[in-house]
């Protein structure tokens, strides 16, 4: 037997450790290709302004040596840097430290999340690990190791359409009018009551017709008469005594039109005959102060018989002198109104009176002639008259802000939306004041006003859509863009994880034949493995815009197909 020196065999005892427990770094770069990583997306994609890693992965069974430690850190990394993620750090089960301990037979799997934000150059980019071994004072670098590739940047193909409200008008160019009066008649007559003919109301009458005589703008469509006879003497009597009335005050109004060389034949008349007016009676006696109007009010209701309850009113002697000189000669009546037409000024009146006389025109027309051109230095220049001459109406301060955003002048165009909402507070200018907001990088603000504003319309809604897809909230956009087939909205359904379905809303889009709507298109067709799709819509966009063929060789959403991209 061979006897071995003392310190030859504390020699070999030291090496046996080393080997076992606090010499493996070696090995553990060696074999490092045995350590596992699956990431989840791959490659990357950046959702709501970010990047988010996930990483599932196992060191295997006798790789990881007891004394040693391990610092893994992902790290994205493009032309001219990188985006380093938080480091990770574990440890063999005889290692002094914290990290997650792998036992030395076994392994073990471990997860790793993180998220970083999103930068232009990470469009080019790749998912790299890179490991420190440690073991007692001794470090070192494992070799970095492409996990991953990345990122997809499809969210940010958004497009910037907010959508900013313009106030509307009122304005109608034919509107309906009504001239009313009342003719009065003496007790049991046909006869206006003594003066009656020269009240204001037939006196407002007459001057219609006569000032709008030769007036084409005003169309007289018809007369209404209602004639009544007060609640006493005989019904029958009183019901073709109502009859006379009507036909008095259907002849004197005939002769006025007459009188004015207007229409006046039957045919624009339409009377009613309506006898005892008794629910006048009613009316009149609750309007008044009458002493016993309580007591009086009680036999109508007591008595439908219509002879029985006159007799009875009669039977309160006081009562009645009063009733009969107070209440029944404002039931010896016909009603007449006057139905007509006015035809409000033309398209082109409107238009020259817009640039000539402004002042003469309502706050709805001008409005209205605003609408009448697609020159937008015009509409500016007539909302701007809107403002100065109805400096009360948010709806010209509005609308100037408005024609200031489509000419792409943001700051111009929020000052007016604040004028606006100064002048009355409203969903339409707080609207696009959240559209100017989002646009100048303040997505919650945007969003607080757009909860503000959501009486303005459905164009809120699309509003939020767009910072939803900003957020990354793709199910929230999908909502928000419900009902709209447009490239927004294929966008938000696509990143959602519905390929199809994007595709069938871009097919029914008007943005179906951008470059834009092309390009995305191409991206439906990536996601479906369908290559035809791919090569004709990327041929096409290519076609309408040079600059995406560029793109396109770099975007990730067509990797499997990089290499039969046809463009």
């Amino acid at each position: 037997m061979k006897h071995v020196p003392l310190r030859g065999m504390a020699f070999l005892a030291c090496s046996a450790l080393l080997l076992a427990g606090c010499g493996g770094l070696g090995k553990m770069t060696k074999y490092a290709e045995t350590i596992k990583y699956t990431v989840d997306p791959n490659p990357l994609i950046v959702q709501g302004d970010s990047v988010a890693v996930n990483i599932r992965g196992n060191f295997p069974g006798k790789y990881f040596y007891k004394k040693a430690l391990v610092e893994l850190t992902p790290a994205i990394t493009y032309a001219g840097g990188e985006t380093p993620l938080k480091m990770a750090g574990f440890q063999g089960e005889g290692a002094a430290g914290n990290y997650t301990v792998i036992p030395y037979e076994s392994g073990k799997d471990f997860n790793y999340t993180d998220k970083v934000a999103y930068a232009p150059s990470m469009e080019t980019s790749e998912l790299m690990i890179k490991i420190l071994g440690k073991q007692g004072k001794k470090e070192k670098p494992f070799d970095p190791v492409k996990i991953a590739d990345g990122v997809i940047t499809t969210p940010y193909l958004l497009k910037s359409d907010d959508k900013v409200i313009m106030a509307k008008d009122a304005f109608q160019r034919i509107t309906q009018h009504s001239q009313d009066l009342q003719l009065n008649y003496n007790v049991a007559s046909d006869v206006p009551v003594n003066g009656d003919m020269k009240d204001a109301d037939v006196k407002a009458m007459q001057d219609f017709l006569k000032a709008n005589a030769k007036n084409p703008n005003v169309v007289i469509k018809g007369v209404r008469i209602d004639a009544y006879a007060s609640p006493e003497g005989e019904v029958d009597m009183n019901e073709g005594l109502a009859n006379k009335r009507d036909k008095h005050a259907m002849r004197w109004l005939q002769a006025e039109l007459g009188r004015n060389k207007l229409a006046k034949g039957d045919t624009l008349f339409a009377s009613t005959s309506h006898g005892e007016d008794w629910d006048g009676f009613e009316r009149e006696m609750k309007a008044s102060n009458f002493a016993d109007k309580d007591l009086v009010l009680r036999v109508l209701g007591m008595y439908p018989d219509v002879n029985k309850r006159e007799s009875e009113i009669k039977n309160m002697a006081a009562t009645y002198t009063e009733i009969r000189e107070t209440i029944l000669p404002k039931l010896r009546r016909s009603e007449v109104k006057l139905n007509y037409e006015r035809v409000g000024k033309t398209d082109e009146q409107l238009t020259a009176m817009s640039r000539t006389m402004p002042d003469s025109l309502t706050i709805e027309e001008l409005l209205f002639a605003a609408t009448l051109t697609t020159d937008m230095n015009e509409q500016l220049r007539i909302y701007k008259e809107a403002e100065r001459i109805f400096p009360t109406d948010y709806r010209g301060a509005n609308n100037v802000g408005y024609i200031h955003f489509q000419q792409n002048r943001l700051a111009e165009a929020e000052a007016q939306f604040q004028k606006a909402n100064s002048i009355q507070d409203n969903p339409i200018s707080t609207n696009n004041l959240g559209a100017c907001a989002r646009l100048k990088g303040d997505r919650k603000k945007a969003m607080e006003l757009y909860k503000k504003s959501t009486a303005a319309g459905p164009e809120v809604s699309y509003n939020m859509g767009i910072v939803h897809i900003q957020n990354g909230d793709y199910g929230s956009a999908n909502s928000s863009f419900s009902g709209v087939n447009d490239f927004n909205s294929a966008l938000a359904k696509l990143l959602s994880g519905d390929a199809a379905a994007a595709q069938r809303m871009l097919e029914a889009s008007p943005d179906k034949d951008s470059a834009e709507g092309h390009y995305l298109m191409a991206i439906c067709g990536a996601r479906q493995n369908n290559g035809d799709m791919v090569r004709n819509n990327l041929a096409l966009a290519v076609q309408k815009d040079a600059k995406l063929a560029d793109k396109a060789r770099k975007d990730l959403e067509f990797r499997t197909f990089k290499d039969n991209l046809g463009i």
